[in-house]
């Protein structure tokens, strides 16, 4: 017997599943044990003993009853089923059985809903004579379920060692590991254009679609490339802002080309068990190397490729760095990736690593910015489809309303203007939905409930007057659009203005929007006589404001033309001296100091109208840019925003065609493959 134990002992560890298929066994024989105990649960409070069991709808049930099939009807109370047992007569009619097939009562189990109208209806047929009669019963014998309860901790705990010990030894040889954390996360899409998303559901954005068609070129027509001796770029990366469409762009682009589609997030490559990341990093390739030609799609790349130089290694960022490195191998290492190429998307390209981003790994950063006024107008009209509008809503009129919105923004405010209509049960969305909702996600829901004092509300009034009056009188401030002083939010009052879209901005520009930020302060202190907490973000964003024109642009006289950013290089210590950093919080106090006397003066010089201002203010609660003008008349530089506008018009044709190249090009592909595909058909 010795002799027989031996080999077996030493085959233990390798054969660890099948020593574990024991305990498959022993739950199959506790459990045929424990129904034949319990005389199969059911069948005991059924009193069916052996009878054969037909499921049926509640609507069979009535045919049935209605052709005299039934010779009782059992109700169960407990579990909403109903039994009806069939007339031997009948067997054959229901159960295509003979009687001695079927077994002693034979019935019928149907799923009912209403107890009431389930009596009702059985009172009837009784009354007509269908059935002979019909009785409730509380519940099962729930014998077997309950030594199932019994036993259900003992059963888990083998199932879950079961599970454990075939992970272990199935899995330690190879890539997997223990519960094949090891293997890739990525979702496979066999065909991409199944996912049914093209360049056309891309709103917009036509320079990032020129970036890309070439990649889509190449996975559609290689030879074109390779013919000439060029290679297929290892990858791309997608950066900008969020919500502006990047994970989107990396769909259509998937959907132009139909070809196999891998889509993970960086963070999926990042686990607690050290040398998963690389492993999955490894298992992503390996999948797509089969599959090639095909897209890797990583979304957030930033959690797993961030520099290894801005995180010290202080003992928990090694398996990070491992999971980069094997990134940075399987892109460009001795390895080929023939046919394989890599999106990424992020908006922290500034943390990421710089062997990642270099030429041979991802040769293309293809920036998707915030839409400007053109693009914005195309994704209104994406997101506007499925909506009813009225005949007073103006596309052009919304996109000059959502100065910097993403396209996730502008959504999000189609979205909440179709609620914002719902709520007021109108059959049509209105304009005025549409501005109530881009005012909802700027400053927060109105809060009209909340309780002020009169002085209180007169005090914001005079900060928001005071706001408007500057504004207005500045060349360079934003156009003031509307001023409220409803709360929202976590503001009592807000100013909305509707800002020029520049490329560059001047000093001028920036000193004349810090003037109108203190243009609140000043016009409490001037005429209240005392200042308050209101103008904290005012301050905040002025300060900001200052020291960036200060310490990055270069825009002090006594620091001229020096640029003191923190980058990367500078994590721990700032890039000036001591002497400096008190240069630079001087000439910040300074500037401040003057805009904000020379709000005062503004406001000193045109107190009238600014009270004027206020007061219908703690009348109206709102104003718009029409009653500041008719208390302070035109504003001198209109004309100038007017002419911004009307370049950004002049301009949009030039988009548009631009867009229609990217389209004619798509389309001369799609004829030029059918071609192709007709000729080997053909052949």
């Amino acid at each position: 017997m010795n002799k027989n134990n031996q080999p077996m002992g030493d085959n233990n560890q390798p054969k660890m599943p099948r020593f574990n298929m024991n305990w498959i066994y022993l739950l199959v024989i506790v459990t045929l044990g424990i129904l034949f105990f319990t005389g199969g649960g059911n069948s005991i409070a059924e009193g069916a003993g052996a009878g054969t069991k037909k499921e049926a709808t509640y609507t069979k049930f009535k045919y049935y009853v209605e052709k005299n099939y039934a010779k009782k009807v059992v109700v169960n109370k407990s579990d909403g089923v109903l039994r009806m047992y069939v007339r031997p007569e009948h067997i054959r009619d229901i159960f295509n059985q003979s009687a001695q097939q079927t077994g002693k009562d034979p019935y019928v189990s149907v799923d009912y809903g209403s107890i009431d109208e389930l009596e009702k209806y059985l009172t009837d047929v009784q009354k007509r004579g269908k059935i002979a009669d019909f009785s409730y019963e509380s519940k099962h014998s729930n014998g077997f379920f309950d030594v199932l309860i019994s036993i259900a901790p003992t059963l888990f705990f083998f199932f879950l060692m079961y599970i454990i010990f075939s992970r272990i030894g199935g899995g330690m040889g190879g890539a997997g590991g223990m519960f094949n954390v090891g293997k890739s996360k990525a979702k496979l899409y066999e065909k991409a254009d199944d996912m049914g998303i093209t360049f056309k559901d891309v709103a917009g954005q036509a320079g990032a679609k020129q970036e890309v068609q070439e990649i889509v070129e190449f996975l559609k027509n290689p030879a074109k490339y390779t013919d000439l001796g060029g290679k297929i770029p290892k990858g791309a990366l997608l950066v900008g802002p969020p919500g502006t469409g990047k994970t989107l762009l990396a769909k259509a682009v998937a959907g132009e080309a139909g070809v196999p589609f891998f889509s993970m997030s960086g963070s999926d490559f990042v686990e607690m068990f050290v040398g998963v990341g690389a492993s999955r990093v490894r298992d992503v390739f390996h999948q797509a190397k089969q599959k090639a030609p095909c897209i890797i799609f990583i979304d957030e790349i930033d959690a797993v490729g961030r520099a290894r130089s801005k995180n010290p290694a202080m003992g928990g960022n090694d398996e990070r760095e491992n999971t980069l490195n094997a990134l940075l191998t399987e892109m460009d290492g001795f390895g080929t990736n023939s046919g394989v190429i890599v999106l990424a998307a992020t908006n922290r390209v500034d943390m990421l690593d710089s062997a990642l981003l270099r030429a041979g790994r991802f040769d293309r950063e293809i920036h998707v910015d915030l839409p400007d006024l053109t693009e914005r107008k195309e994704i209104f009209k994406v997101h506007l489809k499925p909506i009813k509008t009225d005949e007073s809503v103006d596309i052009d009129f919304l996109a000059r309303q959502t100065p910097g919105f993403s396209g996730a923004d502008i959504a999000n405010v189609c979205n909440e203007a179709a609620l914002i209509a719902a709520r007021h049960n109108a059959e049509k969305v209105e304009k005025q939905d549409f501005l109530d909702a881009v005012d909802r996600i700027i400053g927060g829901l109105e809060k009209k409930t909340k309780v002020m004092t009169a002085s209180e509300k007169r005090s914001i009034a005079l900060h928001e007057a005071g706001h408007a009056t500057v504004s207005w009188f500045c060349e360079h401030a934003n156009p003031l659009v509307k001023v409220s002083i409803v709360p929202r939010g976590q503001a009592l009052g807000a100013a909305w203005y509707l800002p020029e879209e520049r490329q560059i901005t001047t000093k001028e520009q920036m000193l004349d929007e810090m003037c109108s930020l203190l243009g609140g302060r000043a016009a409490e202190e001037l005429f209240t006589g005392h200042i308050s907490t209101g103008a904290m973000n005012d301050l905040e964003r002025a300060t900001k404001s200052a020291f960036g024109m200060i310490a990055y642009a270069g825009m002090s006289d006594r620091l001229p033309n020096v640029c003191y950013y923190n980058n990367s290089e500078y994590q721990f210590q700032r890039p000036y001296s001591e002497t400096t950093a008190k240069i630079i919080d001087d000439e910040v106090l300074k500037m401040i100091n003057e805009q904000y006397a020379r709000a005062k003066q503004l406001l000193t010089e045109h107190k009238e109208g600014h009270n004027e201002l206020a007061e219908l203010l703690i009348t109206r609660e709102v104003i718009f840019a029409e009653d500041v003008e008719r208390i302070f008349g035109p504003r001198p530089w209109i004309s100038r925003s007017q002419e911004i506008m009307k370049e950004n018009e002049e301009n949009a044709p030039a988009l548009e065609d631009m867009s229609d190249e990217v389209k004619q090009a798509q389309q001369e592909y799609e004829a030029k493959q059918k071609e192709e595909k007709e000729e080997k058909d053909e052949q």
